[in-house]
């Protein structure tokens, strides 16, 4: 099965299944000597773990990290660095009854068509549970950028119909949605519990901000650091749409209006505006990166609806287990370390042109 890996000189290859006895990630091309932050690893991954978020599921997983390689007397080695967390609160139970039935709106389907098999408990690979090791290697992937200044954050902006207006970066974790605005949490907060309550489940969009970036990362063509990031970030399995800068709305605007305005101030190249979204030509710029990410509602939802099953009948599905009403909260910290996962794996291949 191909498309497990990512990444050139910072790869990363995720392994194991939704309810399998565990999952993992191999993370190859670290730099030997990063100080390896074990407390904030494992705080990346309490951000996203299922059962910390009164607005998620209710599976409850510890998701605590156990580091099985690369790593000596606190620091990294420079030798592929494996971690793993252990399933311990799957009810594959659950899952039985759409053994034989495709789900609306999951890879059920799809995944039976390519491999001619799948794993029903839970969606196996296709199950955003996979995005949990992700989270891992993004977090090991901050701690290189810590050292070069580069800092990610990523907030959720919209749910539903529900749009923040203050934008407010540095306020994200003061609420359980990672909204940078409090007055507008409390609306998403409402919108999420309302479908919930109605057996439904509600999209949303995540921003995220990269601030003390390079100029230089990005290659011409066909890896372009924004193009990159679009790849990255449309392939967190929920993701359906991705800009960046001024994005779309840039259609409806002229090129006298769009540019952004280039000055030299005390000997530094400044910009005027941010339209670009911090990327010129693939190429960072050194203005901050600001792209936004669009999120389908969570396809597990508790209402009947119509389907069909392996022998090609048209049949019904009530579906059951434990789900997400909203997977966007959860995302933020997906969002950001697949971002941080691309500027360590450019700034590294960056590195390496600069020392020729």
């Amino acid at each position: 099965m191909a498309g497990n890996s990512f990444g050139t000189l910072f790869s990363v290859n995720t392994f194991g299944e939704s309810h399998g006895p565990a999952l993992g990630v191999t993370i190859d091309g670290l730099p030997a000597g990063i100080k390896f932050d074990l407390d904030f690893i494992q705080s990346e991954m309490n951000r996203r773990r299922p059962g910390a978020n009164s607005l998620g599921t209710t599976r409850n997983e510890g998701d605590e990290i156990e580091v099985i390689s690369g790593v000596f007397e606190g620091y990294s080695t420079g030798c592929p660095i494996t971690m793993i967390i252990k399933n311990t609160s799957q009810k594959s139970q659950d899952y039985s009854a759409i053994k034989d039935v495709f789900r609306p709106g999951h890879a059920d389907y799809t995944y039976t068509e390519k491999f001619g098999i799948r794993d029903y408990r839970g969606g196996g690979r296709s199950s955003g549970r996979e995005t949990s090791m992700r989270v891992a290697a993004g977090a090991v992937a901050k701690l290189l950028l810590k050292e070069i200044g580069i800092n990610i954050k990523a907030g959720t902006i919209q749910i539903g119909d529900i749009k923040a207006k203050k934008l407010d970066f540095d306020h994200t974790f003061n609420n359980e949605l990672s909204c940078p605005d409090e007055e507008a949490a409390i609306l998403m907060r409402d919108k999420i519990k309302d479908a919930k309550d109605n057996l439904d489940s509600i999209g949303g969009i995540i921003e995220c901000h990269v601030s003390g970036m390079l100029p230089g990362l990005g290659d011409p063509c066909f890896d372009k650091l924004d193009a990159l990031l679009a790849h990255a970030i449309l392939s967190i399995g929920a993701c359906k749409g991705f800009e960046i800068g001024s994005g779309f709305e840039s259609a409806k605007l002229y090129g006298s209006q769009n540019n952004d305005k280039m000055h030299v101030k005390d000997g530094k190249v400044t910009f005027d505006t941010n339209n670009a979204g911090g990327i010129l030509g693939g190429i960072s710029n050194g203005n901050d990166i600001i792209f936004r990410a669009a999120f389908k509602p969570t396809p597990s939802i508790y209402k009947e609806q119509e389907t069909i099953n392996k022998s090609l009948e048209n049949v019904k599905i009530q579906i059951k287990g434990r789900h997400d009403p909203c997977i966007v909260p959860r995302a933020v910290v997906v969002v950001e370390a697949m971002t941080a996962i691309v500027l360590a794996d450019r700034y590294l291949v960056w590195r390496a042109y600069e020392s020729r």
